[in-house]
């Protein structure tokens, strides 16, 4: 077994963290919401929303990921739950183990 990411892994990890730097991440959810204004000032907030993709993300026996775009809906439900205090419609509360700091 490797002892690394494997490709499919640290792309979806590099295409998540360029949708968050766009201010994309969770399009349409999170569309009229400016996170960056939100979370400059607590860093720790932005450290959630990685862990919880990470926490989501699901690889197949080859290591690619098969349900990107899931987690990614689950690190934006918790920005919009930070910034407006709610959740967005239709969306579950985020389980323990999806907000879980490793």
């Amino acid at each position: 077994m490797s002892s690394h990411l494997s490709k499919g892994a640290s792309g979806a990890i590099r295409r998540f963290a360029g949708w968050v730097a766009r201010g994309s991440v969770g399009h349409p959810m999170l569309e009229g919401i400016n996170y960056w204004d939100e979370l400059k000032d607590s860093p720790s907030q932005m450290e959630i929303c990685f862990a919880i993709f990470a926490n989501v993300l699901e690889l197949d026996d080859q290591g690619k990921p098969i349900n990107e775009k899931y987690a990614e809906r689950r690190a934006a439900t918790f920005l919009y739950q930070y910034c407006t205090g709610e959740l967005p419609a239709g969306e579950a509360d985020l389980a323990s183990w999806e907000v879980e700091l490793y």
